[in-house]
């Protein structure tokens, strides 16, 4: 049986951000994720989760200066030590919050630009990443972000995912597979699922083209999800979705689920 957790960044948008945890354990969820935490003190998000009983599956490290282009840092040459005090500061939140698992952003490669140079100083920086969570038991994903929806971005398909969590070499990092991501640029969804099995620790769904609740649109979630559990996948799925309305109307597909 499939676990589903809420993301907050996404869903129960109709409520402040600190509401939506007690939104998320009302509607059944036992999980959730969001982007980022770090506009909040982690003991404060670490109390909703103990009041309304939730795990924290995954958040992201920070996205660096987003009104100025950025998308993440780790990629970046000549900012890793920027990079790397964002590594340590979402390890902070992570042990607060007993996170099992943090992406770390990897950014955008200008045009023109040096792509190799660019993934070299991505390997590095998650390989240190790596080996800073290894001690603590948490894993570090990376994730493919389709052109259409983040242009520039390091890379874009489950193949490049897949040829560089193998070139980092380090036990502790996995693909983070979107499923949305995924059919827009890949496509055989279920035959990535199968190929690439082990070495995705997360997995996050929407509609096909919407991206919105996962009952629509060109994938059959309700298929998916069956051959995720011939698969033996045990991690988490995160609905990184923008509800068609309002967020609790638009839960009738989840409820064999919970």
């Amino acid at each position: 049986m499939p676990k589903f957790a809420a993301n907050l960044s996404t869903m129960f948008n109709e409520l402040p951000f600190l509401e939506r945890f007690e939104a998320a354990a009302g509607a059944g969820f036992k999980a959730v994720e969001f982007l980022f935490p770090y506009e909040y003190p982690a003991e404060l998000l670490a109390e909703q989760l103990r009041r309304h009983d939730l795990q924290q599956v995954l958040f992201n490290t920070p996205p660096g200066n987003v009104v100025a282009g950025e998308w993440g840092l780790a990629a970046v040459p000549g900012r890793e030590q920027d990079a790397r005090a964002d590594i340590e500061c979402a390890l902070a939140y992570a042990i607060a919050l007993n996170c099992p698992c943090v992406h770390v952003m990897a950014g955008l490669v200008p045009p023109g630009a040096d792509w190799q140079r660019y993934r070299e100083t991505f390997i590095g920086n998650i390989r240190y990443a790596a080996e800073t969570f290894a001690a603590h038991g948490i894993k570090v994903l990376i994730e493919a972000l389709s052109p259409q929806v983040k242009p520039h971005y390091l890379f874009s398909s489950q193949h490049q995912a897949a040829q560089l969590v193998e070139a980092i070499d380090r036990p502790n990092v996995f693909m983070q597979f979107d499923f949305f991501h995924a059919q827009l640029v890949d496509g055989n969804i279920s035959g990535l699922m199968t190929s690439l099995a082990g070495r995705y620790a997360h997995i996050q769904i929407a509609s096909v083209p919407d991206r919105h609740e996962p009952d629509d649109g060109e994938l059959n979630y309700p298929w998916l999800f069956a051959q995720l559990d011939n698969i033996g996948y045990q991690g988490w799925i995160g609905c990184e979705y923008k509800p068609r309305g309002e967020t609790a109307a638009g839960l009738g597909w989840i409820k064999p689920y919970l």
